[in-house]
């Protein structure tokens, strides 16, 4: 007997159940196959405009800066004078992200975009949120060669592209979106929810951007 049947096997004879308990098992099965929903605050139901504008505004509010394009083919310009706007070279880290891929950055001939994850040695990167929340400026990214995790937090600045049409106006409607998109045994090995750029005020009180990933989040949201 394994430590972990040991375990579950002592709860179990607490619990005065049975291994084999064909209902025990089959309320399990029923809570897993429709999980309950919490209670959902009204901030965030609004129509699309509503959601983006506070979206931008809960991002803005948490130190993030936003832009807002027409398009796809708009992005790369974007970035490129966001980057210029900032002194930082004409360099970005991106995944392997079709969306990004197809994106003309081409057009921009003083950029270089390299591929792949971090090395830590990136002052800039760009992914492509899976999703938003509106309710908090939260972005939503589901890890992979697409997006790595490495560009979410080792550049100095992340640069995050997000579909006006995939900002939602709570967690829990995008959380059913991860799990919709890639299936409860097939799901990404992390979802990282970032709100604005990383910051700490554990030094007497004293607000510090950058204390443990990038010290500036740029989002641009495409459409809406």
């Amino acid at each position: 007997m394994s430590g972990r049947d040991a375990i579950l096997g002592r709860i179990r004879q607490s619990l005065g159940a049975s291994a084999d308990d064909a209902a025990r098992a089959a309320t399990v099965a029923r809570r897993l196959s429709k999980p309950p929903k919490g209670v959902i605050p009204a901030r965030g139901q609004l129509d699309q405009k509503g959601r983006i504008a506070l979206f931008s505004a809960m991002s803005e509010k948490v130190f993030a800066s936003v832009r807002h394009v027409k398009g796809g083919a708009d992005v790369p310009k974007a970035v490129a004078e966001y980057l210029r706007s900032h002194n930082l070279p004409s360099s970005v880290r991106m995944g392997a992200d079709q969306r990004l891929a197809a994106m003309p950055w081409q057009k921009q001939k003083a950029l270089q975009v390299k591929s792949g994850a971090s090395d830590g040695e990136d002052q800039a990167g760009v992914s492509h949120a899976f999703g938003a929340v509106a309710e908090s400026g939260t972005l939503v990214m589901a890890s992979g060669p697409d997006n790595p995790t490495t560009v979410n937090f080792l550049p100095e600045h992340h640069i995050v592209i997000v579909d006006a049409g995939d900002i939602d106006g709570d967690l829990e409607t995008v959380l059913g979106k991860v799990r919709k998109a890639y299936g409860k045994r097939h799901m990404p090995r992390t979802v990282n929810l970032i709100t604005g750029p990383s910051r700490s005020g554990d030094i007497e009180q004293k607000l510090l951007l950058g204390a443990h990933g990038p010290r500036a989040v740029h989002i641009i949201v495409v459409g809406g």
